[in-house]
């Protein structure tokens, strides 16, 4: 069979499976109404699939004309080729219109089985703390803790499909538990620690929903954060409570036997413009996104991959991108927590030049951090010649950061050529687009006037990056609003599809159908294509409408860096109607400066913040608010929430965060608690049931 039938045969199968619901095997012999059960709707369902995947019109199928699933793929095979020979437009030739190269087939079924095999390896993970002391654990050991946490889970009562929320650091804990409860059949949901506790409050409110929407029976949790969730456990009451790991007890070791299309993972999105939701992924799709990525980072003949990540272990980039991506390798990988990094950038690349890692990925914020507060004393005898792979992934891609870490560390042996934007979302397991390597950032300048008015990207000022072309087994189409696929360099809504996509949010049918229809998953994010890679502009939801001209909030934020008392990397540009105004208006929330943000006033501030916003855009903001350092609230990731800040000004609530001393520390381990002790008197019939809250 030729590649071409392939892929139509495959199309055909997914479309009768997931469309369709037909449970049982399609082969090319079979009969599309005596053996799969076809009727005239189900024909019309399967054409329009078809039409939509390889750009081609079919008539007939609903009356009968076809048989057989060899009759229909050869149909469609016809009618691509002919218009092949046409020169008609292909999927993937038209400019908004983007493949990926075929999927590797992955090596294993499931994460379980990648765990299982990378036992057999001498590589494992490395736990770096502040004063850089190392913690080397073979995955060898990892495999036989996961196999001990995994009985004693069961013993607890943790059952097959069961969810099982994480709350954890960066550390060992978070691993054995995170593939404890993937070996005990269950699915893991890693949460956010209470990381800003001057908001802990919020906190407590976030982290109950989120235990309520994946309907998890068990919370774990290392000692130190335990004593802080009482209120978050009081108000969600998991049926087995909330235990740290030592609290488990023993229960031999076990590793269950699942399928590739079972849950093995449920990551909330970033909740950057809506509340996070939770995403739900099979062992197939996770697989799918390491098999597309060993693909794309392959390690060169002599020099095996090896990584370091700071990310934190609850977001997709540092749990699939990193921990998972090692484990399927399996290579070495040096974990350095967040709150580490943030306090001494300079851990990150020490830690890259110590152990001559080769890959490593972070965000635009960071390689900016690093480019402003790592000194040389700091990085003294540092090589970063070893590294091949700098990975940047944010909202957006900042090609000016990039450009200065470039320049920055080249005295220590940084190759720029090495950076590589890339694009990706919870909703696609991770990475959708990536660059190739061996080229410079490549970035368009574009009129941000027109960008606005007409969307269209013509030759201009404002630098976006390219984030290249979509990974292997991913499609990538972006369409105008009335569903077409945009022209080159038209804006548009980006959609994609692919194996790594995700099932559906968990428990939300309806949200779920409003952004995966046949396959394609509708990001809300807005971008073009240019020369076959794509540029993103932003989130839909985040437009701001002045004048008639729709702008995103980066073309205004972009504008403040430098700008004296504003605080790098926290502002906020969003759209409001004044009281008396007919039409939306510019409104700017930043944070001052910590280091003398305040010398010359809020009101200096804000005219330098005006000038430079006026002096860019042509667009004159209405207000401007100078905001306490924090006030700003982001998500787990840090994202800013343009939308949450802007309802607390609107609602008079956008407060700074409260001061956090040790005798307000005291006061929530307390009342944390007596809120676990409420939630033992009120679950005296889990108790009964073996499910007591420790």
């Amino acid at each position: 069979m030729n590649e071409l039938r392939e892929e139509i045969l495959a199309e055909i199968r997914r479309t009768v499976a997931v469309d369709l619901e037909f449970p049982g095997p399609v082969e090319m012999h079979h009969g599309l109404s005596t053996d799969l059960q076809i009727d005239s709707m189900g024909a019309i369902v399967l054409a329009v699939a078809l039409e939509d995947r390889f750009r081609v019109k079919l008539t007939g199928i609903e009356a009968g004309s076809v048989v057989s699933v060899d009759d229909l793929v050869g149909v469609v095979e016809r009618e691509v080729r002919k218009d092949r020979a046409s020169g008609a437009p292909q999927d993937g030739e038209e400019a908004g219109g983007m493949n990926g190269p075929r999927l590797p087939i992955p090596k294993h079924r499931t994460v379980n089985e990648a765990l299982a095999a990378s036992a057999a390896s001498d590589a494992g993970l490395t736990f770096v703390d502040l004063a850089e002391r190392e913690t080397f654990i073979p995955y060898g050991e990892i495999h036989a803790r996961a196999r001990r946490t995994a009985g004693a889970l069961r013993a607890r009562g943790v059952e097959t499909g069961d969810r099982v929320a994480l709350v954890f650091p960066t550390s060992p804990g978070f691993v054995d538990a995170f593939f404890g409860v993937l070996l005990a059949g269950a699915v893991p949901v890693p949460l956010y620690p209470p990381v800003r506790l001057g908001r802990l409050a919020e906190y407590h409110v976030a982290t109950s929903r989120m235990i309520i929407a994946v309907r998890a029976r068990l919370v774990l949790a290392d000692a130190a954060t335990r004593k802080l969730l009482g209120q978050a456990i009081e108000s969600s009451r998991p049926s087995l409570g909330c235990l740290t790991l030592e609290e488990l007890g023993e229960g031999g070791a076990h590793e269950a036997v699942i399928g590739s299309g079972a849950f093995g993972l449920i990551q909330f999105s970033s909740g950057s413009t809506a509340s996070p939701r939770p995403v739900a992924l099979s062992h197939e799709s996770l697989l799918a996104q390491l098999a597309a990525l060993r693909f794309l980072l392959p390690a060169e003949e002599g020099a095996p991959q090896k990584g370091v990540s700071w990310l934190p272990l609850y977001h997709d980039m540092g749990l699939i991108g990193c921990l998972l991506q090692a484990v399927f390798y399996p290579a070495p990988l040096v974990l350095i927590p967040p709150e580490l990094f943030l306090a001494r950038p300079a851990l990150w690349l020490r830690a890259i030049a110590r152990h001559r890692a080769t890959i490593s990925v972070a965000p635009s914020f960071a390689y900016a951090l690093c480019g402003r507060r790592v000194r040389d004393e700091e990085l003294a005898g540092a090589d970063l010649s070893s590294w091949r792979l700098a990975l940047c992934g944010a909202e957006p891609v900042s090609p000016d950061s990039l450009e200065h870490f470039a320049r920055r560390f080249e005295p220590f042996g940084f190759d720029r050529r090495t950076l590589r934007p890339v694009y990706g979302l919870a909703e696609a397991s991770l990475a959708v687009t990536f660059t190739p390597g061996g080229r410079e950032v490549k970035a368009l300048r574009v009129d941000p006037v027109r960008l606005a008015a007409t969307g269209e990207a013509v030759d201009g000022t404002r630098a976006i990056a390219s984030v290249g072309a979509p990974v292997p087994g991913t499609d990538v189409e972006v369409r105008t609003p009335d569903g077409r696929v945009a022209g080159e360099r038209r804006v548009g809504r980006i959609f994609v599809r692919g194996p790594s996509v995700m099932t559906g949010y968990f428990g939300l049918p309806e949200i779920t159908r409003t952004v995966l229809t046949r396959g394609w998953l509708d990001t809300g994010d807005l971008g073009f294509v240019a020369g076959g890679e794509l540029y993103v502009c932003g989130r839909e939801k985040n437009v701001i409408v002045i004048r008639g001209a729709n702008h995103l909030p980066h073309e205004f934020e972009e504008c403040l860096a430098g700008v004296q008392g504003v605080r790098a990397g926290c502002a906020v540009a969003v759209g409001f109607v004044p009281e008396g105004e007919d039409g939306e208006q510019l409104l700017v929330l930043t944070e001052r400066a910590r280091d003398g943000g305040k010398v010359d006033g809020d009101a200096s501030a804000a005219d330098r913040i005006r000038g430079a916003i006026l002096a860019h855009t042509g667009i004159r903001p209405h207000t401007v608010r100078l905001l306490a350092p924090g006030t700003i609230p982001r998500t787990s990731s840090g994202k800013l929430r343009r939308n949450e800040a802007l309802r607390r000004f609107l609602a008079g609530e956008l407060n700074p965060p409260a001061r956090v001393t040790r005798l307000r520390i005291f006061v929530e381990v307390v009342r944390s608690a007596l809120a676990f002790a409420r939630a033992r008197r009120g679950l005296g019939a889990a108790r009964q049931a073996g499910g007591a809250v420790s």
